[in-house]
């Protein structure tokens, strides 16, 4: 069993409001739960409107399982939303 953690960070420079800021984040947070059931939360920046950094966990079965999902969640960010990936981070444990 391999357990996967993604750490990414978003740039949406056209957000001028933390309220607006959360209204994308819970539509991303949302469409990510629902089409690859992972926990999904904002897990830092929450103060700062135009940087999103979302967290997300989820298990797999086998490394090329856990890629899969990983690549497919990536792309899924990139087509959903027109924020800016600027970094990744991961880690997958094997348990």
């Amino acid at each position: 069993m391999k357990i996967f953690i993604l750490k990414i960070d978003l740039r949406a420079n056209w957000v001028h409001s933390l309220k607006e800021k959360r209204m994308i984040v819970k539509s991303i947070v949302k469409k990510l739960q629902n089409t690859f059931n992972t926990s999904v939360s904002e897990v830092d920046n929450q103060d700062v409107h135009q940087r999103i950094t979302i967290g997300i966990a989820g298990i797999s079965l086998d490394s090329s399982q856990c890629d899969s999902i990983k690549e497919k969640i990536i792309n899924f960010i990139e087509v959903n939303t027109e924020a800016i990936i600027i970094e990744i981070e991961e880690e997958v444990i094997h348990y």
